[in-house]
């Protein structure tokens, strides 16, 4: 046996020393020493897996003694500057115990496992010191059994330790003048499957985030992406294949609840610190804030300049969403979102609350109409919150208030889907049937119908929804305005803008910040005017008119619904009857909708109430108009919060009209129809740029009045 270890130590010292051997004889060398080694411990299975260099290192070795284990998860963090592509061996010497723990480390990430200190001897500054080190495999020792307690829940976490006696041991010695440390014994046999080069990356001990990472990932996630979204991109930007960096998701999302943990108390201080640093730089910044009788934040909303103006022509309709929580403080969250012209998620204002109660709620709504100068919206969309329908009553009375169903609809699996079985889809097709009827009678019929069938009489979920049918059920909110928002694609829409800033909560303070970049409100802008431009390919479908007309003035989104009705409205036959007009499908015999026109005043209305509740002229009205040789739609009906032209702020649209204003306003129309026409061939479009530039050369030799001055940037601003 003597003769073996011999001629491992001769190899291995061979091996190491050479520089001139190429790699395929160096792999081959490998294979020899490992092939002697196995062949020497299936000799003496019996005796201590260990290769000692000289007797008086010989020591027996418990990896199961738990009192003698050093173990720091801080210290598994490796260094890949190795340049050995060696197996440790006998008498090897390194300068530092560090040195060799590098080295071991690395042959173990080859070998496809990893390592961790294990046993000490001696001590730093006491006595000889430190003497003895023993570096181990990660799954070497044994579990110790915990006791558990009840008042003291458990963890279930199966361990990875099963035993393993690899290991490398060093000793420090000085015989050649300076400390060193040799390698004193090593055993290399695993009772466990190594794991392939692809799978061993994903050990805890080579998983490891950078400092530059780490500063990468929290600037990710004040943008508000996901932890997938981060780690693709970061791929990218290393340029390695997907699945190869070298932490995994879920070291990214540790990370992040790292920095979550920190104290609430000193986190309300930062979040009121970073909100007076945002004041003072941007005065038109609103915020507001309370504090308990501890002195601790207990409220605070805020909202941004932008968002103020915005709401002054978008917030006639918007949604309260109150179901998400900043998890890490637990703490309510409230946001105040709409849809602009353009059919874009808009940003009105955010607030976080102690609790969700009638106070709280309270508290937040005089914040926020006191940030829009106490102008309330038409109608507001709300979680089925009691607590907040009662504030919403007494802070907001003139406001209609209606259940977003959307969030209604996604608490349906957890509150049918083991009650119906397979009957679910069926029954909610049903629900969607009813929640889309016209007629309350009709509902209220279909309703009772649904019940029966399915046999829902005593379910509690079904008794509060009907007992609430007028604030969710479309035939009971068609005279409201909603914007559109309880269509499937708006909902997912909002909801979408909102995950942005919700993704990835990091501090408390740095949530104001992340919330500000998810809206970016100059990228709105740049998305706004790009689909401005769009305009110009919008393509005609009826030839009529009003639709010509109605294309000039409002966004492709909003003349994209106009237009379907339009194209529908060929299919409708109008009837003069005594108090206006009835309209039906050309299929139809009987049924209907009622039309009432005031030419003289320009007022026409229809009984399915689509313009109230969307602010677009319905088919209905539209085939009334045509019939009547009304060529334009009446301004009225095409809603400046739907027009392609934002309109001025808050001052301007409180002021009069002025003719120089209406002036500014005609020409923008022409300038809107000279675009569309010249777009339409080659030859329009070079005779429009040619006219254009002789214009503007007039133009600019004519003096500039002051108002004049004031009106056209105003409106710039706006665009």
């Amino acid at each position: 046996m003597q003769q073996h270890i011999s001629t491992i130590q001769r190899l291995n010292s061979r091996f190491n020393r050479s520089a001139l051997l190429n790699r395929s004889f160096r792999s081959l060398l490998v294979i020899l020493v490992l092939s002697l080694e196995k062949y020497i411990m299936s000799e003496d299975a019996g005796s201590m897996l260990v290769v000692y260099d000289d007797p008086s290192d010989q020591r027996s070795l418990s990896l199961d003694d738990a009192s003698s284990t050093e173990e720091s998860p801080d210290e598994t963090r490796l260094s890949l500057e190795s340049t050995h592509d060696a197996i440790p061996y006998i008498g090897q010497r390194f300068a530092t115990h560090d040195a060799a723990y590098e080295f071991y480390s690395e042959f173990a990430k080859r070998s496809g496992f990893s390592i961790r200190r294990h046993r000490t001897e001696g001590k730093d500054g006491v006595g000889k010191g430190l003497t003895r080190r023993y570096f181990v495999c990660h799954r070497a020792g044994n579990t110790p059994v915990k006791t558990s307690t009840e008042s003291k829940p458990q963890r279930n976490r199966k361990s990875s330790r099963c035993g393993c006696q690899a290991y490398l041991r060093i000793s420090k010695t000085a015989e050649f003048g300076a400390p060193e440390w040799r390698v004193t014994g090593f055993a290399n046999h695993h009772n466990h499957e190594l794991l392939e080069p692809n799978q061993v990356r994903f050990l805890p001990a080579y998983r490891t985030i950078s400092d530059a990472d780490k500063n990468r990932i929290l600037m990710f996630a004040k943008t508000g992406i996901s932890v997938h979204q981060m780690m693709r991109l970061m791929e990218l930007e290393k340029c390695v294949e997907p699945g190869y960096l070298p932490f995994t998701e879920k070291d990214v999302r540790n990370l992040l609840q790292s920095f979550r943990k920190l104290d609430p108390e000193e986190e309300s201080l930062d979040l009121l610190r970073m909100c007076r640093n945002i004041k003072e730089k941007d005065p038109n910044f609103k915020f507001e804030y309370t504090l308990d009788a501890n002195n601790r934040l207990e409220n605070i909303a805020w909202s941004y300049a932008s968002s103020i103006q915005w709401f002054e022509i978008f917030g006639d309709a918007v949604v309260f969403d109150t179901t998400h929580r900043l998890t890490a403080f637990d703490m309510p969250l409230g946001i105040w979102v709409g849809i602009n012209n353009y059919g874009m998620p808009c940003f009105f204002g955010c607030t976080l609350l102690r609790d969700e109660t009638v106070r709280s709620f309270s508290w937040a709504l005089k914040a926020f109409l006191g940030f829009m100068n106490g102008k309330a919206p038409q109608t507001i969309l709300t979680d089925q919150n009691i607590c907040l329908k009662e504030a919403l009553s007494t802070e907001m009375p003139t406001t209609k208030h209606a259940f977003c169903i959307w969030m209604i609809v996604a608490k349906f699996p957890s509150w049918f889907n083991a009650v119906l079985g397979e009957r679910y889809n069926e029954w909610k097709a049903e629900f969607y049937r009813l929640y889309n009827l016209e007629s309350v009678e009709d509902f209220e019929l279909g309703w009772r119908e649904m019940v029966c069938s399915f046999g829902l009489h005593s379910n509690r979920h079904m008794v509060n929804l009907y007992s609430s049918r007028s604030l969710w059920a479309l035939p009971f909110l068609r005279s409201h305005f909603l914007a559109g928002m309880t269509s499937t694609g708006q909902s997912k829409s909002i909801n979408a803008f909102i995950q942005r800033f919700l993704s990835a909560q990091t501090r408390l303070a740095h949530f104001v910040e992340q919330v500000a970049v998810a809206v970016d409100f100059k990228d709105q802008t740049g998305e706004q005017q790009t689909m401005q431009q769009n305009l110009q390919n919008v393509c005609l479908k009826t030839g009529a008119p009003m639709e010509s007309h109605a294309a000039t003035i409002l966004t492709p989104f909003a003349f994209s619904k106009l237009q379907e009705e339009l194209v529908l409205a060929a299919h409708y036959a109008s009837f003069s009857i005594e108090d206006g007009f009835l309209v039906r499908h050309h299929t139809k015999a009987e049924g209907g909708r009622k039309v009432f026109w005031a030419p003289q005043e320009g007022i026409i209305s229809c009984s399915c109430h689509q313009f109230e509740f969307t602010g677009i002229l319905c088919r209905h009205s539209l085939r009334v108009l045509s019939t009547g040789n009304c060529f334009q739609i009446p301004d009225r009906y095409l809603p400046i919060r739907w027009r392609r032209i934002s309109m001025p702020s808050s001052k301007l649209l409180q002021s009069p009209p002025n003719e120089h204003a209406e002036r500014v306003k005609l020409l923008q129309n022409m300038v809107s129809s000279l675009m569309t026409e010249s777009a339409k061939s080659k030859e329009r479009l070079d005779i429009a740029t040619e006219q254009v530039s002789i214009l503007l050369s007039r133009i600019r030799e004519q003096p500039i009045s002051l108002q004049g001055g004031r009106d056209i940037s105003s409106i710039n601003r706006n665009l």
